[in-house]
């Protein structure tokens, strides 16, 4: 039996799942960021988004906070590292053309 009611958990699963949809689309927006684990870790955040709005109904309101602390952690987290690799790729298209200039 589902029971689907729209409560904070229903919104906090979304905005993971859309999340986690993005990282998936990385590989073909930006392949040089997008890495071989990315898929196993979206992989995990649908599960685990989809376990949040069927089974969320079920959260008392402190840990329906810890899960919204430990989301926004994982999300900070997440677009760092994902900033830091398109830094990454940049300096490293700018060492190869400056090197094509040197030689």
């Amino acid at each position: 039996m589902l029971n689907f009611v729209f409560s904070p958990n229903v919104f906090l699963g979304f905005i993971l799942g859309s999340s986690v949809i993005i990282l998936y689309f990385l590989r073909l927006v930006k392949p040089e960021v997008a890495r071989d684990e990315d898929i196993f870790f979206a992989t995990i955040g649908l599960l685990y988004s989809g376990i949040l709005v069927i089974h969320g109904w079920r959260l008392d309101p402190i840990l329906l906070f810890s899960q919204v602390l430990v989301i926004t952690a994982v999300l900070a987290a997440g677009w760092e590292n994902i900033r830091l690799r398109g830094v990454l790729a940049m300096l490293a298209l700018r060492d190869i053309e400056e090197n094509k200039k040197i030689n």
